[in-house]
């Protein structure tokens, strides 16, 4: 492991010797060693960067997260172990930013490490290093329809073009409590030429990996305010949509704005769109993400929890953020009928919502049992196969026809929010 370089970030001067000494025992001996966020920097300008970096988050003038933001943005690291005596709520939100920003996370560890996890750790680093991108480029090429045998990376612009001709949005509708139509949601899916139509975990890593999240949101975007607006144009009113957005997005300082000028593009008012936000235990109060929220809040969009009891959401950032919306996922609703516990979990979720006036979705309901459940909890918002799955964009025109018929769609749409 000679050929290794790894930054040390600790200002603990024994602990700081003692992961030197470590790695010195694994045959790692390009090592910079740190002991505040000054010195981390100056070694990084005069050395370069390195193959991974070693970080507590505690330090006396600063934090880890600045390295973390740092070595992210000027691609400064391949890959971060997280050594910390933070709580493990707090460790699984700094791997949890730090892979949004495209670092590897090899691990998070309490305080002190070991010669030989160290050794295990480096060595898997070197097998990710050695297959990862070989074995992603392979499955990227295949999931875009392009030439498996090609040499070369797959490049921008037809990592773009694809998305463009194979990613789709399919919307399911969610049903308030008293049968009227609330609004739908915008799920990713993907055309292969020849797997078909391919869900979510299947493909969105690989669009992760090649870069192309941002531009795979935008797309789930247009498509669900086109559908909003074809709706309009045939029903006489705009259709509520709900889009998922990955927290990344949020970093952008003209997303708000950009996002405003294709709401007016469609001529959709920004309260018909709800943004729920996946992985927001990557959420950072204090941060761009904050601003990012309240631009968004302030133009008019509806923000949502996508995963709230999932990974570590905590209840103060219902307090701290500016969420209009939460969503209880369907690992939690899958046979609660059955189960108590979940019962318990699911009815006190609803119940808080309601009191502290946010919009609550009980989504994932499969079975009759599940949905009579969901009502009985006084849940505004259901959704989920039972009353009707996902479905293309003009299968979903199709059902709004059919179903609801122009006048009882529009009195439902019109009447969204009202059933309690």
């Amino acid at each position: 492991m000679h050929s290794l370089k790894v930054l040390i970030l600790e200002d603990n001067s024994f602990q700081l010797m003692a992961l030197h000494q470590m790695l010195n025992a694994n045959g790692v001996y390009n090592v910079l060693a740190a002991e505040n966020l000054e010195s981390a920097r100056r070694s990084l300008a005069s050395k370069g960067p390195v193959d991974i970096a070693i970080c507590d988050l505690y330090l006396e003038q600063a934090d880890g997260l600045e390295l973390i933001r740092e070595l992210a943005r000027e691609r400064q690291a391949e890959a971060l172990i997280i050594l910390s005596d933070a709580e493990p709520d707090v460790l699984e939100g700094a791997a949890g930013m730090a892979r949004e920003l495209g670092l590897k996370i090899l691990a998070c560890l309490p305080k002190p490490a070991s010669v030989a996890v160290i050794g295990e750790l480096l060595t898997t680093y070197q097998q990710l290093s050695r297959q990862t991108p070989a074995l992603n480029q392979a499955l990227l090429r295949d999931l875009l329809a392009l030439d498996l045998f090609a040499a070369e990376d797959v490049s921008p612009e037809e990592g773009v073009a694809a998305i463009l001709g194979h990613g789709v949005a399919h919307f399911q509708p969610v049903i308030q409590r008293c049968g009227g139509l609330h609004g739908v949601e915008a799920l990713a899916r993907w055309e292969h030429p020849e797997r078909g139509l391919l869900m979510p975990a299947e493909f969105l890593p690989l669009i992760e990996f090649a870069g192309l999240q941002e531009v795979f949101t935008w797309h789930m975007l247009e498509q669900a305010l086109e559908l909003a607006a074809g709706v309009r144009l045939v029903m006489g009113h705009a259709l509520p949509v709900a889009v998922n957005v990955p927290v990344g997005i949020l970093e952008r300082p003209l997303f708000p704005r950009q996002l405003e000028a294709l709401l007016r593009r469609f001529e959709i008012p920004a309260r018909l769109l709800t943004l729920e936000i996946v992985d927001t235990t990557c959420l950072q109060t204090g941060t761009a993400h904050v601003e990012a929220l309240l631009r968004l809040r302030m133009i008019g969009c509806k923000l949502s929890i996508g995963d709230f009891g999932v990974g570590g959401t905590s209840l103060q950032r219902l307090l701290e953020l500016p969420f209009t919306e939460l969503k209880i996922p369907p690992a939690f609703v899958a046979g609660m009928a059955m189960d108590e516990r979940k019962q318990a979990l699911v009815g006190s979720a609803v119940g808080m919502a309601r009191r502290i006036a946010l919009g609550v979705v009980v989504a994932g309901i499969e079975t009759e049992a599940e949905y009579q459940v969901a009502k009985t909890m006084g849940a505004a918002h259901l959704q989920g196969c039972f009353m009707a799955p996902p479905m293309s964009a003009a299968d979903m025109r199709q059902w709004l026809a059919q179903t609801l018929g122009r006048e009882s769609a529009e009195s439902a749409v019109r009447a969204a929010g009202m059933c309690a």
